[in-house]
């Protein structure tokens, strides 16, 4: 089935942008004066080392987090403050899958998929055929449908981390926030979920923002990359010249090279102190 998640519509897919964003836990700042901005059809990866306020960012995009200074901008024919639209109508503008959901107990996959289409649905109304549609189509691209009857509460950890991708995509928006979303899967669905995030940028012109750790999952599928280190903006621009070696040995601490293969690809490797050397001539392709 194709994919078909961004409605039809005839106005300028939205932009997201967060201008000198402040933002901080009690009277402490850990996010001083970050600027990023989400455009339709490409895909920006926010990198940098654990506690540097990269899914911090992502979460006060999505207005989850307080904004102590600076704004968030939903862009379109012309920009307006986030903050001045219901939940509502934010729901329709932007998804945001988040890594602290906590599974719900005794639904089933199909019913915590259908939680995405609460934003498009009147109150009290059942699922039209255009919500049944979005639900099957989500589970399908995720992976998900055979299973769709089951308890939520017999997954795995990466079943359920498939199920909530689901429910985001089945919410049908132009701008898509995704937190660490190849998180517990195995190596087939990580692959399967990059490809997806491409998917989405190239095919369906949708925004989206991901927070990542894997560098080399980044390289794979940025267009874009905001390297945040101590809360701050250490780099940002397209990912070739922000995942260089100088920048990342900086940020993260340890030396990091970072080559590029013939077909293009960026490779990043790093050494540990106890990392087995293997002599050149001895080495073999495993």
């Amino acid at each position: 089935m194709p994919l078909q998640l961004v409605p039809a519509t005839d106005l300028p897919a939205p932009s997201l942008r967060g201008a000198d964003l402040r933002l901080g836990y009690g009277k402490d700042e850990v996010v001083h004066g970050v600027d990023l901005v989400l455009r339709p059809g490409e895909v920006t990866a926010l990198l940098g080392p654990n506690g540097s306020g990269k899914s911090t960012v992502l979460r006060a995009l999505a207005r989850l987090h307080p904004v102590g200074g600076g704004e968030v901008l939903l862009g379109g024919t012309s920009e307006r403050g986030t903050a001045l639209l219901s939940a509502r109508e934010l729901a329709r503008e932007l998804t945001l899958f988040s890594q602290t959901r906590t599974a719900p107990q005794g639904l089933s996959v199909r019913e915590v998929v259908a939680f995405g289409r609460h934003p498009h649905r009147r109150r009290f109304a059942g699922l039209t055929p255009a919500d049944r549609a979005s639900i099957d189509r989500a589970m399908d691209l995720t992976g998900v449908r055979s299973f769709a009857a089951r308890g939520v509460d017999e997954l795995s950890g990466g079943e359920m981390q498939r199920v909530w991708l689901a429910s985001c995509l089945a919410q049908d928006t132009a701008i898509v926030l995704l937190d660490e979303p190849t998180n517990h899967l195995d190596l087939r669905y990580q692959i399967e979920t990059l490809d997806l995030v491409r998917d989405l940028a190239e095919e369906h012109g949708v925004a989206v923002g991901i927070v990542l750790h894997d560098l080399d999952h980044a390289a794979r599928i940025a267009d874009h990359v905001v390297l945040l280190h101590h809360g701050a903006v250490h780099a940002a621009g397209p990912a070739a010249a922000v995942l260089t070696s100088e920048h990342l040995t900086e940020v993260y601490g340890l030396p990091l090279t970072v080559t590029r293969e013939p077909d293009g690809r960026l490779r990043i490797d790093a050494r540990g102190r106890h990392e087995r050397r293997v002599q050149p001539d001895r080495a073999s392709a495993i």
